[in-house]
């Protein structure tokens, strides 16, 4: 049996995730998928389509119990890690002004989207290292997805905002210590990006986007981040760690 690289997509049944599951398979990794629900994703079958194995592990990385049982699938099932992507997420249940929201609310974004990813990481990174110094010439790597409301103030989602914030210092905390390591970690920042999640929001972007709100005047797709965290999976950055890629038709631009 080949043996390939292996990549961990948290929350990879749809949108960003799962184009970023099809394309790290596309580059030959062999894929672990993770989501909430407990049946296998239809993307299971896409990636194992393409000619790799693909695991599923049914989990929320909100919990500490199903994120050690991630980790130690990976482990029975393919013995390494060579990628992970920090890719589950949640928005909030509805958007309140931060005037009125709850700590409920707050607690279950936060729990998600920054403690989740942070102790994985944790896990992975560490199993990282015992594979680096056993096999010094593998590429290990971590990404995390972040979003332009790491720095772009929504006050009436502002525990989702926080919690992005708080993945871009994640990323340069991890990046710093891994360095020694020779271990990457990198965020690619979203912006505007057709999925689920922004549906409920399409006419306010629709007209947004129109008006000239990024200076490429189109919806962002999942395809359009993945490929970006194709490039670090290739090796494109391996010297660039701690980096943010934008992918957010030129969002993150100060125009006049």
């Amino acid at each position: 049996m080949v043996e390939r690289a292996v990549g961990m997509v948290t929350g990879a049944s749809r949108g960003i995730g799962r184009a970023i599951a099809l394309e790290l398979a596309a580059l030959g990794y062999d894929i672990v998928v993770n989501r909430v629900q407990n049946e296998a994703p239809a993307v299971k079958a896409e990636i194992e389509a393409l000619g790799v194995r693909c695991l599923f592990v049914q989990g929320d990385i909100a919990v500490a119990a199903d994120r050690a049982r991630l980790v130690e699938a990976t482990r029975q099932a393919f013995g390494r890690c060579d990628m992970l992507v920090n890719n589950a997420g949640v928005a909030p249940l509805q958007r309140t002004d931060i005037l009125e929201s709850t700590e409920a609310g707050y607690d279950r974004v936060m729990e998600t989207n920054l403690k989740g990813p942070y102790f994985l990481t944790q896990l992975v990174a560490n199993w990282m290292i015992e594979q680096k110094q056993q096999h010094p010439q593998r590429a290990c790597r971590i990404v995390n997805i972040g979003s332009i409301s790491a720095y772009t103030s929504s006050p009436s989602r502002g525990e989702y905002c926080v919690s992005k914030a708080g993945v871009r210092m994640m990323t340069r905390l991890y990046a710093d210590r891994l360095g020694e390591y020779g271990i990457g970690v990198y965020e690619v920042c979203p912006g505007i990006i057709e999925t689920d999640m922004t549906s409920a929001v399409k006419g306010k972007y629709d007209k947004l986007i129109a008006d000239g709100l990024t200076p490429i005047r189109r919806w962002g797709r999942p395809e359009d981040v993945a490929r970006a965290v194709g490039a670090i999976a290739d090796g494109r950055f391996d010297f660039s760690t701690g980096m943010v890629l934008d992918v957010d038709g030129g969002f993150h631009l100060h125009r006049l």
